[in-house]
């Protein structure tokens, strides 16, 4: 089936390309390093003797594999080999994550996309995609965001397959082999040479086997092209030195770390950048390497987020990224620019020439002089009526459109950063909308106003927020955007406060996370509860955003659950990312939530599907000691061979309270062959009766599990457990009987070393009743459940025995 649908997507392939090879030809380069992949295949062999013999019969046009080489593979083809998420998480690395800190990331995208030898192919797109799509800025170039070398140096390093590994050292010289600086981008070839100049120390068989790949990929890439080759690869060392990626190319190359003959080959290959002054410049370095200038390019033309390649011949990014609801790296804010000439020629009076002063004004104080000005005579207009909002309106967002470009939060918070942050014209209407009394009718043309921008200009609502958190509002501060929410279309204050909030997290994560407590203490009702909101929050914090909150968390600025609503977050989460779990557990732990609150949950978590949440309600249980409520859910759980879950807690509860738990699952064992018990349960009115009561059958299970899985396990031989594994020999089926015969084997070993320690003189006395027999034991433990109780008093009818266990009870203590 499988051998049929390749033949067919192989027929398909060749189809296209014979037939539609001058389309075919604007892959560029690219499309060679793909077929070469498939080359083995007959169908494949065929198409590659035509376009190395008979060129012309794919297409007059086409003159030979050199002409394909010559032509850049445009970006949307490398974008279209990553999936839409891959790409996501790969942007996040090379943008997000603080060099020196990457491994766990790292090791999860090599456990999530490059674990199977299948997926070795996928390194060859991502180091593509990385050298000639992804190009950062100068601000991320000079941060200690991870820069690309290091992460090309991780893909080259984990390989583990030789064809992977060389397939991978060609798509990053890919290309150097025809580079043409005229055309192409240094920072397409830029990668290459930092990964063996900082792999020298660290890594010299990287260096070492990248140096080898070039000398050898000159004569060996195709023989036809060798001159050709080498020349581009010439070209990119010249262009190299003379933009200072490396201020000299000699310590490189004469490098004596290097291997004897593999020097002697790159002296030959490449003497023009072996220069004398090289070599003198390698031995007064350390190690051979002098310190570079810097990591990475200087560019003119500094922006301040990173972008994509912007070559002619590509399609603008956003008609790329319209097609997928993807979108890499998020570009500035921009508002559409129009004409509003047109728009202030609609306007009347006092409103039209403040609305041209405030065009031609460029003073930002005067600016926000200006507005209030407006802001008032649009309170004074008797005829303010929709059109005329919508006019005003559009004036507004086009020459306020700089001030949602700029960065809204600083970056030293402190009270007079923030009073400067709302020094500008926008937040002169929202003090104007703030300081005009709700019953005051002049405030419904404000809303109708600021409402008419929104439609246009929705960064409003979460600036309007900024404003009413800094501000200095004394009464409720955010009753003014409420009652902005209501006098929009739909009035839902909670739709429109969850999509501002997503679009700030968006804009600027820092000021996301500075309106957050302010956002679940004005918005309980909405926030508190919220699984949307607290997946927003985990999906977009890091470690040091998840520190502040927790710190407000701890100073009782900060509730995020509540009792009736705990558990559905709980299973909402199941489904989040592995580290937004654990933000959430770190946020959960942070507010002392009582773990029985979390152990409903605990019927529905899979040991393998669910591992994040039931590894956080291990390290909680493992701060509790044993209760009832705490060990059925737990004793509940199927007890399956590979899972763990159940079985650790117990061992460890084993060792720090031996006793209590001993004693609560002899409670819970009796209790569940206490059928009056059970029928009085029925009727209780209590919510603990409504808990499930765990059958003998589960708890045998969890023990015969205890008894496979830990070693030395003694608990099995404390005196309580004993006595229930006896009373249960009385008392279950012949079936449990067989199933359970090595852990009720036991309890029978046991009986027979007390007897035969009676017989060696010991007096009966010493020996405890609930022993002497089994039909003794039988009529003592019918005394252990309470017809009074109920299953939240499991611990309490436990407490006649509170006998310590002797110092004698060992199993092989026979030196009596």
């Amino acid at each position: 089936m499988l051998a049929g649908l390749r033949q067919k997507e192989v027929e398909l392939c060749v189809t296209l390309l014979r037939e539609k090879w001058t389309d075919c030809m604007q892959i560029g380069r690219d499309l060679v390093r793909l077929l070469q992949y498939v080359a083995r295949i007959p169908e494949f062999e065929k198409l590659w003797r035509d376009i190395f013999y008979n060129p012309t019969s794919l297409s007059p046009q086409f003159t030979g594999i050199a002409q394909l080489m010559g032509i850049r593979t445009s970006r949307k083809f490398l974008i279209s080999r990553l999936t839409p998420d891959l790409e996501a998480k790969l942007v996040f690395l090379t943008t997000k994550v603080r060099f020196g800190g990457q491994k766990k990331y790292q090791e999860w995208l090599q456990k999530q996309y490059l674990s199977t030898p299948e997926s070795q192919s996928l390194r060859c797109d991502l180091i593509r995609y990385i050298c000639a799509v992804f190009h950062p800025s100068n601000e991320l170039l000079c941060s200690d965001i991870i820069p690309r070398w290091a992460v090309i140096g991780w893909l080259l390093t984990t390989c583990t397959s030789n064809v992977a590994a060389s397939n991978a050292k060609l798509s990053l010289f890919y290309d150097w082999l025809f580079f043409d600086p005229e055309k192409e981008s240094i920072m397409n070839i830029e990668p290459a040479i930092l990964v063996m100049f900082h792999s020298m120390r660290p890594h010299p068989a990287i260096t070492a086997t990248l140096l080898d790949f070039l000398c050898r990929v000159m004569p060996h890439f195709h023989p036809s092209l060798t001159v050709q080759v080498k020349q581009g690869i010439y070209t990119s060392l010249r262009c190299i030195v003379d933009k200072r990626v490396l201020p000299s190319l000699g310590p490189l190359f004469d490098n004596a770390k290097l291997d004897k003959e593999l020097r002697s080959t790159i002296q030959e290959t490449f003497a023009e950048f072996c220069s004398a002054d090289g070599k003198e410049e390698s031995s007064s370095s350390v190690d051979g390497l002098p310190e570079p200038v810097t990591n990475h390019l200087n560019h003119q033309d500094s922006i301040s987020y990173a972008e994509f390649s912007e070559e002619e011949d590509d399609i603008p990014l956003g008609h790329l990224q319209s097609k997928s609801s993807f979108r890499p790296i998020r570009e500035p804010p921009k508002f559409e620019t129009i004409d509003i000439t047109e728009y202030i020629t609609q306007l009347d009076g006092p409103i039209r020439n403040l609305v041209a002063e405030l065009q031609n004004e460029m003073d930002n104080e005067a600016q926000c002089e200006i507005m209030d000005k407006l802001m008032q005579a649009v309170i004074r207009e008797e005829d303010f009526d929709q059109d005329l909002a919508i006019s005003l309106a559009m004036c507004l967002c086009q020459l306020l459109s700089g001030q949602f470009n700029n960065n809204l939060f600083p970056q030293v918070i402190d009270e007079e950063t923030l009073e400067d942050s709302i020094g500008s014209p926008l937040f002169v209407m929202f003090r104007n909308l703030y300081q005009t009394p709700e019953e005051d009718p002049s405030r419904q043309p404000l809303l109708m106003l600021i409402g008419e921008m929104y439609s246009k200009q929705q960064r409003i609502g979460y600036h309007m927020l900024y404003f009413l958190k800094v501000g200095k509002i004394v009464d409720d501060k955010m009753s003014t955007y409420k009652d902005f929410c209501k006098s929009l279309e739909n009035g839902d204050i909670g739709s429109y406060l969850m999509a501002d909030l997503k679009l700030c997290q968006e804009d600027d994560v820092r000021l996301f996370t500075y309106l957050i407590p302010d956002i679940y203490t004005q918005f309980p009702n909405i926030a508190i509860g919220s699984a949307a909101l607290l997946s927003l929050i985990v999906s977009s914090i890091d470690g040091s955003q998840l520190q502040d909150l927790i710190c407000q968390i701890l100073q009782g600025h900060l509730i995020m659950f509540r009792k009736d609503s705990f558990l559905s977050i709980l299973n909402s989460s199941l489904d989040w990312e592995t580290i937004e779990q654990y933000f959430l557990w770190q946020l959960i732990a942070a507010h002392n939530i009582p773990v029985e609150h979390i152990m409903p949950v605990l019927p529905k978590l899979e040991y393998n599907a669910h591992s994040e949440a039931l590894t956080s309600i291990l390290i909680q249980l493992k701060q509790e000691g044993p209760t009832a409520d705490l060990l059925r859910p737990i004793v509940c759980r199927e007890c399956k061979k590979n899972d763990f879950f159940s079985v650790s807690i117990l061992k460890y509860w084993a060792q720090e309270y031996e006793d209590k738990l001993a004693d609560l699952i002899l409670a819970q064992m009796t209790k569940s062959n206490s059928t009056p018990n059970r029928k009085r349960q029925r009727n209780s009115l209590s919510n603990s009766s409504k808990k499930e009561s765990p059958s003998v059958e589960q708890i045998l299970s969890h023990l015969d599990h205890m008894r496979q899985t830990c070693r030395n396990i003694s608990f099995l031989t404390h005196e309580s457990i004993q006595q229930a594994l006896q009373y249960v020999q009385t008392t279950c089926s012949e079936a449990q009987k067989t199933k359970y015969s090595d852990l009720l084997a036991l309890a029978e070993d046991f009986e027979d070393i007390r007897t035969t320690r009676v017989l060696r003189g010991r007096k009966t006395s010493n020996v405890s009743p609930k022993y002497t027999s089994p039909s003794r034991s039988k009529k003592s433990m019918a005394v252990v459940p309470s017809d009074s109780s109920t299953e939240s008093s499991d611990e309490d009818a436990v407490k006649p025995k509170t006998k310590k266990r002797k110092k004698g009870m060992p199993v092989l203590d026979d030196s009596d």
